[in-house]
């Protein structure tokens, strides 16, 4: 093979129930794709993606989970031609995208990819594992566990990155065929209950950042710099633990603004860190509005740094610890906020303007009683027995 140019072909195949995937490749030339040496074709809905590999392809298809992972990939994300049209999205259901990279996660991975599998709100499931150093038998295993675990859900995708680049995260993709996306990180548990009204707010505010975890940004008079912080009123960043918004805005966020942007996704490269404020960047200065906090009834964020050395749940499991739970791709450090805070002031610099906006209160899923009576000697909400 010359430069290891080579043209990859997946094909997404869907006969009644059973949904086959088939992973083609069709070797164009060993220059680059001069000549064309054969074309699998169908009468049935197909699905055509193409990828540009350079260096070492490994792939394989285990049952309902497809395996897509590369040493070295480059593939054109941004062809606009590859992009889906907006009326052909899905607008009742949502595209999860997870974020992997330890395999000592891999377990959580594993209970939060059961579990959004069994929701009827969920499309499809693309695993983004971002770790290129792990072992292609790992990747293999987890792949089988997925399928073993998924309740027959036959839309889930193991994507491995070429690289472990943050900005990996937002990469438009072909996979993706609803309006929706929700992005997330591999140790938050979200309730259904939860996870349903935050897509149901999302559906009534299709341009605004839903999510459940917020902070703030703010400045610093006395050192004339930005700082990232939490406000107890108020907030302007949603991060990545838990987001939904429109999947348009992943080809802004990777594809458009021109050298502005490159040089922002730039920075969120030297920093390995604070791709999610790069994002509620895109997406304030789209909309021109903060992000919208969502209240949940029990979502258990598992590598907190603030959960207990013994970090158990009611059921007993066993929490991230140690270096468990510190092995993230911007884990939490003592100079976390500081980092992130020089991430703003540097995103503020090269686009020239401040555009994240503050939001106040959050949206939450019943409207009870809040005033109170005296029962059994007691003040408690009127409505309560």
């Amino acid at each position: 093979m010359s430069d290891g140019c080579e043209n990859f072909r997946l094909y997404n195949l869907q006969v009644g129930r059973l949904r086959l995937k088939l992973l083609t490749a069709i070797l164009l030339s060993d220059q680059c794709g001069n000549l064309d040496l054969g074309l699998l074709t169908t009468e049935m809905n197909c699905v055509r993606t193409t990828f540009v590999i350079l260096g070492f392809l490994f792939f394989f298809y285990s049952w309902d989970v497809l395996v897509l992972c590369s040493r070295i990939i480059s593939s054109d994300h941004c062809d606009p031609t590859a992009q889906q049209d907006p009326r052909t999205l899905r607008s009742d259901q949502l595209t999860v995208l997870i974020n992997g990279y330890s395999e000592s996660r891999i377990p959580f991975l594993q209970s939060i990819v059961t579990a959004y599998a069994a929701s009827s709100l969920v499309s499809s499931i693309l695993v983004l594992w971002g770790n290129p150093s792990t072992p292609s038998q790992t990747l293999a295993q987890l792949a089988n566990n997925l399928t073993h675990s998924s309740f027959g859900f036959n839309s889930i995708s193991l994507i491995c990155q070429s690289s472990n680049s943050l900005n990996n995260r937002f990469l438009p993709r072909p996979l993706i065929k609803t309006r929706a996306v929700l992005v997330c990180d591999d140790d938050v548990e979200v309730d259904p209950k939860s996870f349903e009204f935050a897509f149901r707010m999302w559906g009534a505010n299709p341009d605004r950042l839903i999510g459940f975890f917020v902070r703030s940004h703010d400045i610093d008079l006395s050192k004339k710099e930005w700082i990232y912080t939490v406000h107890p009123d108020k907030y302007s960043i949603m991060l990545t633990k838990f987001m939904i918004f429109k999947s348009q805005y992943l080809f802004q966020y990777s594809c458009a603004g021109g050298t502005v942007m490159a040089n922002m996704r730039k920075i969120v490269d030297k920093m390995h860190n604070c791709e999610d404020i790069l994002m509620n960047f895109v997406i304030v200065d789209e909309v021109n509005a903060g992000p919208i906090l969502v209240g949940a009834e029990r979502v258990r964020d598992w590598g907190d740094a603030r959960n207990d050395h013994d970090n158990r749940d009611g059921e007993g499991r066993r929490g991230l610890n140690g270096e468990v739970a510190q092995v993230g791709l911007s884990s939490r450090k003592e100079k976390h906020r500081k980092r992130r805070g020089e991430c703003i002031g540097q995103f503020h610099r090269v686009l020239g303007r401040m555009p994240l906006r503050y939001s106040y209160g959050k949206v939450v899923n019943s409207v009870g009683e809040q005033g109170l009576c005296q029962k059994g000697g007691k003040l408690v909400l009127c409505d309560q027995s």
